[in-house]
């Protein structure tokens, strides 16, 4: 066989053995971002299916209006106010992204 071609299959060869270790280590080191990201995609189908069932949601603050009224207006205005702050972030993002 030519030798060339001999010398080049061989660094075909230690190319195709360094980008497997390089991909290894990159799965290595993406674990906690992985971990992170799957932590939000099930945030997200937990707000989908809080949209999908307003029902349920509506039952949930019926009932603790009910249970406990004092306790329901406070965590209301928490919530209002976290709403709120998150609008005005969100607004200065869609700023901030505008060319």
């Amino acid at each position: 066989m030519n030798p060339r071609l001999l010398e080049l299959a061989g660094r075909h060869g230690a190319l195709r053995a360094r980008i497997d270790a390089q991909r290894l280590q990159l799965a290595c080191h993406t674990q906690p971002i992985e971990r992170a990201l799957a932590n939000g995609d099930k945030l997200i189908s937990g707000v989908d299916w809080l949209k999908q069932h307003p029902a349920a949601v509506g039952a949930g603050v019926a009932a603790l209006v009910v249970a406990r009224p004092k306790r329901a207006w406070r965590w209301a205005r928490r919530g209002l106010v976290v709403w709120r702050g998150w609008s005005g972030i969100k607004k200065l993002l869609d700023k901030a992204g505008r060319p």
